[in-house]
């Protein structure tokens, strides 16, 4: 699978490649529309009562340019990576539990797996940067670029050589996924202290306080939420970024590795046309950079659910997103992704399945 190489082997692919980061991604082209809307409108059901199902599938159908779109193949990425941050202690737990929550995954354990199972998605592992070595660990991808990222209080998380690579790795693994037949994408995380990232990704990228964008992560009590707040705004003012600077140096200053690789994954899926559902607080935050790299990206995505997770709304509100859940889901993985397939399925079943008014013999309104 993916290359000739082993699969747990993606390290060393981008010299090959040497940080060609420009990714063409094309407006959606709306042609079809009104045809799609037609087909929609003509189905046996009142004007708009599918709801939301209905605009998913006019989506999907723009975004694979066809009346009548599928969802091929539908693959679940879940990358792996450690945060230097984490030795401040901004979540209540230690890091070793992101090598651990690996193991989890790779055995079948976790929530993600359950709902991957249940609902039909494919599901790969990837460490992207834990820090620990996983070589008894069956089906996972190594596409490692280090043992975690630097403390970005102290300085940068990555240097940006470093997260270029994590760019086209999670770029290559996507695209060796559309070769062999997806065309739907789901991303998810795993990282202890990845919020700390994503809070000041957020606050940057979407030009918000900090205090709009910090949660409890993994369950930080008032004392730690406060000590969290005030770390991270050290963290900001360390680095003195705003959204005018070069995403790859914010992406690097105060990301992950996972999320880097979670960028490169979004812009490659984009680029193929495949749709892309979006998970909770960090893969939205993911999103925002691969935006500022790529404006178009949007267009291809569908967001999955509203996290109890505390700025999610807030940066769903920012990007006009409508989510399908709202669950109160703030376990990442992937999960609450993984729970909107049989939504999607839906809006193309109901699209392709169902009778119109002239093939059911059905009156319209009068």
């Amino acid at each position: 699978m993916f290359f000739d190489r082993p699969r747990d082997d993606f390290r060393g692919f981008f010299y090959l490649r040497k940080y060609m980061l420009d990714f063409q991604i094309t407006p959606l082209n709306r042609d079809l529309s009104a045809a799609l809307r037609n087909k929609i409108d003509q189905k046996t059901k009142p004007l708009g009562a599918l709801g939301e199902l209905e605009s998913i599938a006019h989506q999907i159908g723009l975004i694979q340019s066809t009346l009548s779109p599928k969802i091929l193949s539908p693959h679940l990425v879940v990358f792996a990576a450690d945060h230097g941050i984490a030795a401040e202690g901004v979540s209540p737990y230690p890091q070793a539990v992101t090598a651990q929550m690996v193991h989890n995954f790779a055995a079948g354990g976790a929530a993600i797996n359950v709902y991957a199972n249940l609902n039909g998605w494919q599901l790969s592992i990837v460490d992207a940067g834990v820090n620990a070595e996983f070589d008894d660990v069956p089906n996972l991808i190594s596409a490692k670029v280090a043992k975690g990222t630097k403390n970005m209080l102290c300085q940068a998380a990555m240097t940006e050589t470093e997260c270029k690579q994590a760019i086209l790795a999670g770029a290559e693994i996507v695209r060796s996924l559309v070769k062999e037949g997806c065309n739907t994408f789901a991303f998810g995380e795993m990282g202890i202290a990845n919020t700390s990232s994503a809070s000041c990704l957020m606050s940057i990228f979407g030009g918000f306080p900090l205090e709009v964008c910090v949660g409890r992560g993994t369950g930080l009590d008032d004392a730690g939420l406060e000590r969290k707040k005030q770390l991270l705004l050290q963290v900001l003012q360390r680095h003195a970024l705003d959204a005018s600077d070069d995403p790859l140096r914010i992406l690097a200053s105060v990301g992950g590795f996972e999320i880097a690789m979670m960028v490169g994954a979004m812009l490659t899926a984009a680029e193929n046309k495949c749709l892309i559902v979006l998970d909770g607080f960090i893969t939205t935050a993911a999103l925002i950079c691969a935006k500022a790299i790529n404006m178009n990206i949007q267009d291809y995505c569908v967001f999955a659910h509203c996290s109890g997770e505390h700025g999610h709304r807030k940066l769903l509100e920012h990007l006009h997103a409508k989510p399908l859940l709202d669950l109160g889901l703030r376990l990442g993985e992937g999960t609450g992704a993984a729970l909107a397939l049989p939504l999607l399925q839906a809006a193309v079943n109901f699209l392709n399945e169902m009778a119109s008014f002239e093939s059911a013999g059905v009156s319209q309104k009068c």
